[in-house]
Protein backbone atom coordinates (compact mmCIF):
# COMPACT_ATOMS: atom_id res chain seq x y z
CA UNK A 1 0.00 0.00 0.00
CA UNK A 2 1.39 3.42 -0.98
CA UNK A 3 1.54 6.32 1.47
CA UNK A 4 -1.32 8.01 -0.40
CA UNK A 5 -3.46 4.88 -0.09
CA UNK A 6 -2.64 4.68 3.62
CA UNK A 7 -3.60 8.33 4.02
CA UNK A 8 -7.10 7.63 2.72
CA UNK A 9 -7.57 4.19 4.31
CA UNK A 10 -8.38 5.29 7.86
CA UNK A 11 -5.50 3.12 9.10
CA UNK A 12 -2.51 4.30 11.12
CA UNK A 13 0.51 5.35 9.07
CA UNK A 14 3.81 7.17 9.50
CA UNK A 15 3.17 10.82 8.55
CA UNK A 16 6.76 12.04 8.99
CA UNK A 17 8.44 13.87 6.12
CA UNK A 18 10.88 10.98 5.84
CA UNK A 19 8.00 8.62 5.01
CA UNK A 20 6.56 10.76 2.21
CA UNK A 21 7.49 9.49 -1.24
CA UNK A 22 8.70 11.68 -4.11
CA UNK A 23 5.27 12.01 -5.72
CA UNK A 24 3.61 13.12 -2.48
CA UNK A 25 6.44 15.52 -1.73
CA UNK A 26 5.85 17.11 -5.14
CA UNK A 27 2.09 17.43 -4.50
CA UNK A 28 2.71 18.93 -1.07
CA UNK A 29 4.95 21.70 -2.32
CA UNK A 30 2.86 22.38 -5.42
CA UNK A 31 -0.02 23.16 -3.07
CA UNK A 32 2.14 25.34 -0.84
CA UNK A 33 3.51 27.32 -3.80
CA UNK A 34 0.05 27.89 -5.29
CA UNK A 35 -1.39 28.98 -1.95
CA UNK A 36 1.54 31.35 -1.45
CA UNK A 37 0.59 33.03 -4.73
CA UNK A 38 -3.09 33.02 -3.76
CA UNK A 39 -2.47 34.56 -0.34
CA UNK A 40 -0.13 37.25 -1.69
CA UNK A 41 -2.37 38.38 -4.55
CA UNK A 42 -3.73 41.91 -4.86
CA UNK A 43 -7.28 42.51 -3.56
CA UNK A 44 -8.76 43.02 -7.05
CA UNK A 45 -7.12 39.90 -8.53
CA UNK A 46 -10.33 37.90 -8.20
CA UNK A 47 -10.03 35.96 -11.48
CA UNK A 48 -6.35 35.20 -10.77
CA UNK A 49 -7.24 33.71 -7.37
CA UNK A 50 -10.11 31.74 -8.88
CA UNK A 51 -7.76 30.21 -11.44
CA UNK A 52 -5.38 29.19 -8.65
CA UNK A 53 -8.20 27.53 -6.70
CA UNK A 54 -9.07 25.40 -9.72
CA UNK A 55 -5.46 24.20 -9.77
CA UNK A 56 -5.35 23.57 -6.02
CA UNK A 57 -8.61 21.66 -5.50
CA UNK A 58 -9.59 18.27 -6.88
CA UNK A 59 -12.77 19.79 -8.29
CA UNK A 60 -14.84 22.99 -8.06
CA UNK A 61 -18.12 24.35 -9.36
CA UNK A 62 -18.40 27.21 -11.83
CA UNK A 63 -18.65 29.79 -9.05
CA UNK A 64 -16.12 29.82 -6.22
CA UNK A 65 -14.87 32.63 -4.01
CA UNK A 66 -12.51 32.33 -1.05
CA UNK A 67 -11.16 35.33 0.82
CA UNK A 68 -7.41 35.10 1.53
CA UNK A 69 -5.66 33.78 3.48
CA UNK A 70 -6.43 30.14 2.74
CA UNK A 71 -4.48 27.25 4.24
CA UNK A 72 -4.53 23.63 3.05
CA UNK A 73 -2.32 20.60 3.53
CA UNK A 74 -2.76 19.13 0.05
CA UNK A 75 -5.60 20.92 -1.72
CA UNK A 76 -5.93 18.05 -4.17
CA UNK A 77 -8.02 16.12 -1.61
CA UNK A 78 -10.67 18.84 -1.36
CA UNK A 79 -13.79 18.66 -3.55
CA UNK A 80 -15.94 21.80 -3.77
CA UNK A 81 -19.43 22.11 -5.26
CA UNK A 82 -21.20 24.95 -7.06
CA UNK A 83 -21.49 28.49 -5.65
CA UNK A 84 -19.01 28.10 -2.79
CA UNK A 85 -18.07 31.02 -0.55
CA UNK A 86 -15.56 31.08 2.31
CA UNK A 87 -14.46 34.10 4.28
CA UNK A 88 -10.86 34.67 5.40
CA UNK A 89 -8.61 32.21 7.19
CA UNK A 90 -10.19 28.91 6.13
CA UNK A 91 -7.95 25.98 7.06
CA UNK A 92 -8.32 22.62 5.30
CA UNK A 93 -6.44 19.74 6.88
CA UNK A 94 -7.22 17.56 3.87
CA UNK A 95 -5.02 14.53 4.45
CA UNK A 96 -8.14 12.53 3.54
CA UNK A 97 -10.92 13.79 1.26
CA UNK A 98 -13.09 16.77 2.13
CA UNK A 99 -16.35 16.88 0.18
CA UNK A 100 -18.25 20.20 0.17
CA UNK A 101 -21.65 20.44 -1.55
CA UNK A 102 -23.40 23.21 -3.46
CA UNK A 103 -24.29 26.66 -2.08
CA UNK A 104 -22.14 26.28 1.03
CA UNK A 105 -21.12 29.36 3.04
CA UNK A 106 -18.23 29.38 5.50
CA UNK A 107 -17.54 32.24 7.91
CA UNK A 108 -14.07 33.41 9.02
CA UNK A 109 -11.56 31.27 10.94
CA UNK A 110 -13.11 27.86 10.25
CA UNK A 111 -11.04 24.66 10.40
CA UNK A 112 -12.07 21.49 8.56
CA UNK A 113 -9.79 18.64 9.60
CA UNK A 114 -9.51 15.06 8.40
CA UNK A 115 -6.23 14.25 10.15
CA UNK A 116 -5.99 12.82 13.68
CA UNK A 117 -3.42 11.20 15.94
CA UNK A 118 -3.78 8.30 18.38
CA UNK A 119 -4.15 9.05 22.09
CA UNK A 120 -1.27 6.68 22.86
CA UNK A 121 1.78 8.99 23.38
CA UNK A 122 4.30 6.38 22.20
CA UNK A 123 2.54 6.19 18.83
CA UNK A 124 2.41 9.97 18.50
CA UNK A 125 6.14 10.11 19.24
CA UNK A 126 6.64 7.88 16.19
CA UNK A 127 4.59 10.25 13.97
CA UNK A 128 1.60 7.94 13.58
CA UNK A 129 -1.55 9.48 12.16
CA UNK A 130 -4.88 8.40 10.69
CA UNK A 131 -7.35 10.30 8.54
CA UNK A 132 -11.13 10.21 8.13
CA UNK A 133 -13.03 12.02 5.35
CA UNK A 134 -15.40 14.93 6.00
CA UNK A 135 -18.69 15.40 4.12
CA UNK A 136 -20.52 18.74 4.11
CA UNK A 137 -23.89 18.74 2.36
CA UNK A 138 -25.63 21.32 0.17
CA UNK A 139 -26.81 24.70 1.50
CA UNK A 140 -24.81 24.38 4.72
CA UNK A 141 -23.72 27.49 6.63
CA UNK A 142 -20.76 27.13 9.00
CA UNK A 143 -20.36 29.94 11.52
CA UNK A 144 -17.19 31.79 12.47
CA UNK A 145 -14.51 29.88 14.35
CA UNK A 146 -16.17 26.48 13.99
CA UNK A 147 -14.03 23.35 14.02
CA UNK A 148 -15.15 20.39 11.90
CA UNK A 149 -13.42 17.23 13.11
CA UNK A 150 -12.35 14.08 11.20
CA UNK A 151 -15.03 11.70 9.96
CA UNK A 152 -17.93 14.14 10.40
CA UNK A 153 -20.90 14.45 8.02
CA UNK A 154 -23.09 17.58 8.06
CA UNK A 155 -26.48 17.16 6.40
CA UNK A 156 -28.05 19.41 3.75
CA UNK A 157 -29.32 22.82 4.81
CA UNK A 158 -27.97 22.76 8.35
CA UNK A 159 -26.41 25.67 10.23
CA UNK A 160 -23.39 25.21 12.49
CA UNK A 161 -23.17 27.94 15.13
CA UNK A 162 -20.11 30.11 15.61
CA UNK A 163 -17.41 28.55 17.76
CA UNK A 164 -18.87 25.05 17.58
CA UNK A 165 -16.67 21.96 17.73
CA UNK A 166 -18.32 19.33 15.52
CA UNK A 167 -17.18 15.90 16.65
CA UNK A 168 -20.18 13.83 15.48
CA UNK A 169 -22.52 13.76 12.47
CA UNK A 170 -25.14 16.51 12.21
CA UNK A 171 -28.41 15.66 10.42
CA UNK A 172 -29.99 17.71 7.63
CA UNK A 173 -32.19 20.72 8.29
CA UNK A 174 -31.10 21.68 11.80
CA UNK A 175 -29.35 24.41 13.75
CA UNK A 176 -26.50 22.89 15.77
CA UNK A 177 -24.25 24.70 18.25
CA UNK A 178 -21.77 24.19 21.07
CA UNK A 179 -18.71 22.26 22.19
CA UNK A 180 -19.28 19.48 21.50
CA UNK A 181 -21.75 20.53 18.80
CA UNK A 182 -25.33 19.35 19.40
CA UNK A 183 -28.62 19.88 17.59
CA UNK A 184 -30.40 22.91 19.03
CA UNK A 185 -33.54 22.72 16.90
CA UNK A 186 -34.92 21.93 13.49
CA UNK A 187 -35.16 24.56 10.77
CA UNK A 188 -38.92 25.19 10.55
CA UNK A 189 -41.62 27.39 9.00
CA UNK A 190 -40.68 30.29 11.30
CA UNK A 191 -37.30 30.51 9.58
CA UNK A 192 -39.03 31.01 6.24
CA UNK A 193 -40.95 34.01 7.59
CA UNK A 194 -38.40 35.62 9.92
CA UNK A 195 -34.65 36.05 9.43
CA UNK A 196 -33.72 37.26 12.94
CA UNK A 197 -36.08 36.83 15.89
CA UNK A 198 -39.05 39.13 15.03
CA UNK A 199 -37.55 40.64 11.84
CA UNK A 200 -39.74 39.63 8.91
CA UNK A 201 -38.19 38.53 5.63
CA UNK A 202 -40.82 40.55 3.75
CA UNK A 203 -41.09 38.33 0.68
CA UNK A 204 -42.02 34.76 -0.07
CA UNK A 205 -39.34 32.05 0.11
CA UNK A 206 -40.18 28.68 -1.43
CA UNK A 207 -39.13 25.81 0.81
CA UNK A 208 -37.40 22.86 -0.81
CA UNK A 209 -39.05 19.48 -0.39
CA UNK A 210 -37.20 16.62 1.28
Amino acid sequence: MTVLEKMKSGELYDCSFEAIDEDLDKKLYECKELLYDFNHSRPRDVKYREDILRKVFAETGETIYIEPPLNANWGCNTHVGENFYANFNLTLVDDADIFIGNNVMIAPNVVIATGAHPICPELRAKSYQYNLPVHIGNEVWIGAGALIMPGVTIGDGSVIGAGSVVTKDIPAGVVAVGNPCRVLREIDAHDYEYYDKDRKIGFSVERKKG
